[in-house]
């Protein structure tokens, strides 16, 4: 979870701004490494399989090394999701796109919105949004942990919210 300085949307000013996106731990440096030293390790095996005459294993040793290459690149595929919460004092706008591109967007009044997650979190919890019968899951492949601190800080800027903790300025009634 990256958090970015508000910026301006529209007329009204980003009071909290998060980029979710999936952790990837293997840098494309790393895939590159390790993809060559498949290779290398597989043609190693390969050859020494072909000298002995058992010419067949050196398809098998390449349909390894290609299906290892296509898990990687599947994986790296669904890295390309991300999801992003804006909040203004009107509405909480949440983006979500998923790793083909296509993109889903839900817009939630921040007065009605309760952020709800289990404290201490489970591994399976659930990081739920909550207003007017509606209820959204954001944050599904951050770990437990990641979770809470998002949920913790979106409450955090809910509860700064002017309008959320200020009394209601109601003028008293006409005198008679």
């Amino acid at each position: 979870m990256t958090q970015s300085n508000p910026l301006p949307e529209g007329n009204e000013a980003v009071v909290f701004d998060a980029l979710l996106e999936p952790h990837r731990s293997l840098s494309p440096l790393g895939f590159l490494l390790l993809m060559t030293a498949i290779c290398c390790l597989s043609g190693a095996a390969g050859f020494f399989f072909f000298l002995v005459g058992a010419w067949p294993v050196v398809g098998f040793l390449g349909l390894d090394v290609l299906l290892v290459y296509l898990a990687f690149r599947a994986n790296y595929r669904s890295a390309r999701m991300f999801e992003r919460l804006s909040l203004t004092p009107q509405q909480l706008h949440v983006q979500r796109v998923g790793p083909s591109g296509q993109a889903w967007e839900w817009r939630f009044q921040p007065a009605w919105l309760k952020v709800e997650i289990d404290d201490p979190p489970e591994p399976d919890s659930p990081l739920l949004l909550r207003s007017h019968g509606r209820s959204l899951t954001i944050g599904a492949f951050l770990t437990a942990e990641e979770r809470l601190d998002l949920a913790q800080a979106l409450r955090g800027a809910l509860a700064n919210l002017s309008w959320r903790t200020a009394p209601l300025n109601v003028p008293p009634p006409p005198s008679r």
